[in-house]
């Protein structure tokens, strides 16, 4: 059973009509007010901030029972299944956010995980001055302490996906060979972010499988700072949400709404087995081993 954290309304935008005098006729031409607020709100409170779209707590339990029903499709077949659930376009983030290393043989680049995410803004304070070793590390340790700190983490689990909107005009690496493999060892699966990861080469050793928009250099004091963890998120064009699926491989990332996931995968299914018959027979008449990709 899904349990909603929070659930809130959101206030409609209430169109006018502006009648007016031209050229001796009367003209009507809609304009769009000013969204109204909710009854009863208190304005005070708005001030302080106020999220509209709920996320929703699933059990590790549930999680699991969905990321069965997506074992071993690809991004083209889940593409086919949006489509049959009316769901064509959507999901499919842009192509600039594709594998940072990819293996052709086993495919170890690929995979399918729950959305866990969390947000980065750009930091909006002067870097740090030059100053001695010692001080600059106090610096360091403390904004990564108390600025841009990593929050999710204990919310990493078996099979989860870590989905970061980060700041994708400055150059940080907000992601990097010795924190992912930190990520890892507490069972997430993959990580998708719409910036940058630094390390890349080591993070490819690793096999790790990372989805990112371009490498990235510097650390991330000075350059960014957390601004929420598992509230939905805009990653690659597209909304992702916590709990949502996320399936990717080498023609990129896709997000299944949590909602649509059953349907979707049987349909992803059908056309995955139908797909590998098919290759299969052609693998034969062309005397091709068998690979992965086919069995």
């Amino acid at each position: 059973m899904t349990r909603v954290q929070s659930k809130t309304l959101i206030p409609c935008a209430i169109g006018a009509i502006l009648a007016f005098a031209c050229a001796g006729r009367l003209a009507l031409v809609p304009v769009p007010a000013a969204a109204q607020p909710e009854s009863g709100s208190d304005p005070e409170a708005l001030r302080a901030g106020r999220n509209y779209i709920e996320t929703a707590i699933y059990s590790a339990e549930e999680d699991k029972e969905i990321l069965e029903l997506f074992q071993g499709l690809r991004v083209a077949d889940v593409s086919d299944g949006m489509d049959k659930a009316g769901l064509a376009d959507i999901g499919l983030m842009a192509p600039e956010i594709h594998a940072a290393w990819k293996d052709i043989r086993r495919h170890k680049h690929r995979f399918t995980g729950i959305a866990v995410t969390a947000r980065y803004v750009p930091a909006n304070e002067a870097p740090a001055p030059a100053m001695k070793t010692e001080d600059f590390d106090e610096w360091v340790g403390r904004t990564y302490r108390d600025v841009t700190p990593e929050p999710f983490v204990p919310l990493l689990r078996e099979g989860t996906a870590l989905v970061l909107d980060d700041a994708p005009d400055s150059d940080v690496g907000t992601i990097g060979s010795n924190n992912i493999m930190g990520w890892k060892l507490r069972g997430c699966v993959g990580v998708v972010t719409n910036a940058t990861a630094r390390d890349t080469d080591e993070i490819a050793a690793e096999e790790i499988p990372l989805y990112f928009r371009k490498p990235g250099r510097g650390i991330r004091p000075g350059r960014n700072e957390i601004e929420s963890v598992n509230r939905p998120i805009e990653c690659g064009g597209v909304q992702v949400r916590p709990g949502d699926v996320i399936v990717a491989d080498g023609d990129g990332v896709i997000v299944v709404p949590r909602e649509k996931a059953r349907e979707v995968a049987a349909y992803s299914r059908s056309t995955m087995e139908g797909d590998k018959a098919g290759r299969r027979r052609l693998y034969e008449k062309l005397g091709l081993p068998e690979d992965d990709s086919v069995r």
